[in-house]
């Protein structure tokens, strides 16, 4: 039988170690970053909810754009954020696109790695960029595809483009776009507005074409056929929690912790999130607990 002083020595010096770490929880948060658009709130706020219910201590900052949160996080006041490895390859290291999905992410890796960044697991998804049309209007024009949107262009249709600035001007975005499928909206035809308005434009008949992204819940909820990329043109946006390395070193218990939901996204899962807050207009908060109950995360 132990003395009881040895018991109280021991407990008490449990208790000061709880004590330690907790505070030393509370001193240092971890930062968790997230994009201006619903897709990434929804994460955003699923991955605060998780840290959270695993006794991380939590700091969101939300609603950057990509540019702005890449450089937060390699400056370290972020340190750790869901991204596209499309982004990290074509934007932020400026190289060829590669062949597949496979290939796109190993490249995200080990590019980042140099920066002391860590993908983690990537999900099954690819929320890449878009061109839409009314379907009612795509039928009887006879566009299916941007090659069939190419060849109407080039034989005079007139028709408006609603895009966001961020894919006007980007290296991925529709300067290169044309180029590829040998056609060109007149720059006046082009309406640059924020990301979500582009949709509620092309609904409301403002224009005749819009970008949009794969995975968003209103491609479906308001009758949009997006057209195929049929010359493959658009790369590969497969979403991956990444980490600050010195973070997931101090943190080693996060890796499981994202890799397990990230296991449970899927293209659907994000078009169904996605049309519950930008369709049937579910709080962000709400969605994001509801998908980490459903998918027993909680």
């Amino acid at each position: 039988m132990q003395h009881p002083l040895k018991i109280l020595l021991t407990t008490l010096g449990l208790s000061l170690s709880v004590v330690a770490t907790t505070a030393h929880a509370q001193d240092d948060p971890i930062v968790v970053g997230g994009l201006n658009y619903t897709e990434h709130l929804i994460l955003t706020s699923a991955t605060v909810q998780l840290l959270k219910a695993n006794d991380y201590s939590v700091e969101k900052r939300d609603g950057l754009g990509t540019s702005v949160l890449r450089q937060a996080q390699k400056n370290g006041q972020v340190d750790l954020y869901w991204e596209y490895t499309g982004n990290s390859v074509i934007l932020f290291h400026d190289q060829p696109q590669p062949d597949n999905a496979a290939e796109t992410y190993a490249t995200a890796k080990r590019l980042d790695a140099e920066k002391g960044l860590v993908w983690l697991d990537p999900s099954d998804t690819n929320n890449t960029y878009a061109l839409a049309m009314r379907e009612a209007d795509a039928d009887k024009r006879d566009i299916h595809t941007l090659s069939d949107l190419a060849e109407a262009m080039n034989d005079g249709a007139d028709l408006t483009l609603a895009s966001n600035a961020e894919f006007y001007a980007r290296d991925d975005g529709l300067r290169p776009l044309q180029k590829a499928y040998d056609f060109r909206f007149p720059r006046s035809n082009v309406k640059r507005m924020d990301s979500g308005l582009t949709y509620n434009a092309l609904r409301d008949g403002e224009v005749d074409v819009a970008l949009v992204f794969a995975t968003d819940g209103r491609n479906g909820a308001f009758d949009f056929e997006v057209l195929d990329d049929d010359k493959q043109f658009f790369p590969v946006y497969q979403l991956a929690p990444v980490v600050r390395e010195e973070t997931l070193d101090a943190h080693p218990d996060l890796r499981s912790v994202l890799n397990e939901m990230s296991a449970t996204l899927n293209d659907s899962t994000l078009i169904d999130l996605n049309r519950r807050v930008d369709v049937d207009d579910q709080n962000i908060e709400k969605v994001a607990h509801d998908f980490l109950t459903e998918n027993d995360l909680l």
